[in-house]
C-alpha cells in the first residue's frame, strides 16, 4: 500500500509542476513542494503506526 501511495503522490507532484491542480493551496507550480512534505508526512505516520 506505501509503494502504490509513493506512485500516486509522486504522479501528483509532476502534474502540479506540468498544469496546477487548481486546489486550495495547490494553484501555482511552484507548489509542488507541499504535495511533498505532505507525502513525508504520511510515510512518518505509516512507519509509526506499522508494529
Amino acid at each position: 500500500m506505501s509503494k502504490a501511495l509513493t506512485v500516486i503522490l509522486l504522479l501528483a507532484m509532476l502534474i502540479q509542476v506540468l498544469k496546477p491542480l487548481n486546489l486550495p493551496g495547490l494553484r501555482h507550480r511552484r507548489d509542488f513542494w507541499k504535495i511533498a512534505v505532505f507525502a513525508i508526512a504520511v510515510m512518518m505516520v505509516t512507519i509509526l503506526i506499522r508494529p
